[in-house]
């Protein structure tokens, strides 16, 4: 897939008292810029839920930085994708979100990506 740019600017309800962002705010920014990816596929014929997440905190972000997260599917299962997710700031990595989504059916049992996504995740840069 095509690295999928999602510019985010950090509010004061983004971060601690301090000024820095909450760690728990990493996961929703980087759903918000999972839901665009979901959008451009346009696959209403499953939904996602997460299955794995881990984050790896490198440089601490701010109130009022720029930044953009980067989102790339790195792999993917017959009914899973796995994505991971940079946010960076100024061309600098300061956390990687890495990912794996299950694709459910509304009996909220696994259902096989359908070839929208499968096309989707094998695209290259």
């Amino acid at each position: 897939m095509q690295t999928h740019k999602f510019p985010f600017h950090i509010a004061y309800a983004d971060t601690d008292a301090g000024g820095i962002v909450y760690h728990a705010r990493y996961v929703e920014i980087a759903e918000r810029a999972r839901m665009q990816i979901f959008e451009a596929a346009n696959d209403p014929t499953c939904g996602f839920v997460v299955r794995s997440l881990g984050v790896r905190f490198m440089k601490p972000l701010l109130l009022n930085d720029h930044i953009i997260v980067e989102s790339q599917i790195t792999g993917h299962g017959a009914a899973t994708l796995d994505i991971e997710q940079k946010f960076t700031k100024n061309g600098d990595v300061s956390a990687v979100l890495k990912c794996t989504i299950a694709c459910i059916g509304g009996d909220m049992r696994p259902v096989r990506l359908s070839r929208a996504w499968l096309d989707l995740a094998e695209q290259k840069d």
